[in-house]
């Protein structure tokens, strides 16, 4: 199959882009949730930046092209350290990234 380009837009505004260190992920029969948020030190409330809906089909798309992007990124720079410990614990079906 041949690669299709897409024609995308990008404003400036949403080229700049929201910072977000703590991503939770939810999900129904239909959609998974991705809630992005900012966690500042010190602060036990932060507030949802960008909240981003989208089909189970497309959720897997997604998580195959960030495996393979974090593939490529590693080839080159060497592995990423996680830092699973830094995580925060969530209720229900959800988890945080």
């Amino acid at each position: 199959m041949p690669e299709q380009k897409l024609d995308l837009n990008l404003t400036e505004e949403v080229a700049q882009g929201i910072y977000s260190n703590l991503a939770v992920i939810t999900h129904s029969d239909n959609e998974f949730i991705l809630d992005f948020v900012a966690m500042l030190p010190g602060l036990q409330k932060s507030n949802v930046r960008s909240r981003v809906i989208m089909t189970p089909q497309n959720a897997k798309r997604l998580l195959a092209a960030l495996s393979d992007n974090i593939r490529k990124f590693e080839e080159t720079h060497g592995a990423i350290n996680a830092n699973t410990t830094a995580r925060l614990p969530i209720g229900g079906d959800g988890g945080l990234a």
